[in-house]
């Protein structure tokens, strides 16, 4: 049987307390690597016409807004995103875990800060409630790369799949001369030119 790959006819796009608070904890890799890939997964879902679920944590405490990035690209996800008032697994948030059922997806691209703490829960409990997820990596982040790298392999641990921005949104495309190819492309040439850099 062949592989399904994760596209916008089947999976939804969840990301999860991209805040700007939240980001000044993460220290398991380069913060403005992680902030550039996970406007690009907000880049590919709005050109590929992917359902889009945001959520954020206690924005008025440490945490702050999501990134402004994200609001620009998905004003209409912003605007519905689920602010949690405390919920550290958000699919324990009722608004939340109805707002991802009612894409009607069951596989999920999830990533978000942090890693350790506010994806790799919501990541195994989707599991259990039979979704296929694949976490992006690089479009999260923890608090040390230990944290991260230990959060990562619990995951996969669990049959979860763990990816690369570039992986996902190659993966995203069937055909690079074929709409959404070169809209993929073109975000995918600004993450390599920003790798030359």
């Amino acid at each position: 049987m062949a592989y399904e790959r994760f596209n916008a006819s089947n999976a939804a796009m969840v990301l999860i307390d991209h805040q700007t608070g939240t980001m000044g904890w993460m220290h398991s890799g380069p913060t403005e690597v992680m902030r550039r890939n996970a406007v690009a997964l907000a880049q590919a879902a709005k050109v590929t016409g992917m359902s889009v679920v945001l959520t954020s944590s206690q924005e008025d405490q440490p945490q702050g807004p999501l990134f402004p990035e994200i609001q620009e690209i998905l004003p209409e996800a912003y605007a519905a995103r689920t602010k949690r008032t405390g919920v550290v697994d958000c699919f324990e948030d009722p608004v939340f875990a109805k707002a991802v059922k009612d894409t009607g997806k069951r596989k999920l691209i999830l990533s978000g800060l942090l890693t350790e703490v506010c994806v790799v829960y919501p990541a195994l409990n989707a599991k259990n409630e039979g979704y296929d997820v694949q976490v992006i990596a690089d479009a999260s982040g923890s608090g040390t790369k230990m944290g991260d790298d230990l959060a990562l392999d619990r995951m996969r641990q669990a049959d979860i799949g763990v990816a690369s921005t570039i992986q996902i949104l190659s993966e995203m495309v069937d055909n690079w001369a074929e709409s959404p190819g070169p809209e993929i492309l073109e975000i995918l040439n600004g993450l390599y030119a920003a790798i030359e850099d």
